[in-house]
């Protein structure tokens, strides 16, 4: 009896994961190469935040929806997995990134990849809280949402928005590169 209990239990875990896994990993997918620019380790964690979400649901216990469960555990895995290479890395606060200097010539860009591969650069040059913030809202995600996630407030995290908002309307504007 027992050992059938632990079987549906498992079976009732494996179904979860299936159902997270197939709704949720192009998120994941996008949120690993917004993380992390090497295609093998971008895969690579990638793969970290499929075993963490797998393991974690084990304790969702349905208290906030699988979507804010799903982010939070791939927030928490990549925001690890940024603050460990941070060391080799220049990270800016959002205050202080107008300073960005420029690395490529955004005036020979053309067509959307280069746009997108821009933005990317730019939003991978703040730091992981602001990055997550921002790449969270670009997945359709509202304050309150993402708050939840982060463990931010609401208002904390409007205001992160509207200021990542503006500088990147203001680097685009100037020409800036990331």
């Amino acid at each position: 009896m027992q050992h059938r209990d632990r079987q549906q239990g498992k079976d009732a875990h494996d179904r979860l994961y299936a159902d997270a896994s197939a709704r949720y990993a192009p998120a994941l997918a996008r949120l690993a190469r917004a993380t992390e620019f090497d295609a093998d380790k971008a895969r690579d964690l990638e793969q970290d935040m499929h075993f963490a979400l797998w393991r974690s649901l084990a304790a969702f216990d349905g208290r906030c929806a699988l979507g804010t469960w799903v982010y939070r555990v791939a927030h928490n895995v990549a925001a690890t997995h940024a603050a460990r290479r941070a060391g080799s890395a220049k990270l800016v606060a959002i205050e202080a990134a107008a300073d960005i200097a420029a690395q490529d010539n955004p005036e020979a860009a053309v067509g959307d990849a280069q746009t997108l591969e821009r933005l990317r650069r730019l939003i991978a040059r703040l730091k992981p809280a602001d990055r997550s913030v921002i790449l969270l809202y670009l997945e359709g995600l509202d304050a309150a949402a993402i708050a939840e996630i982060t463990g931010l407030t609401a208002g904390n995290v409007a205001v992160k928005i509207h200021r990542i908002k503006a500088l990147l309307a203001q680097h685009f504007a100037r020409g800036d590169a990331a």
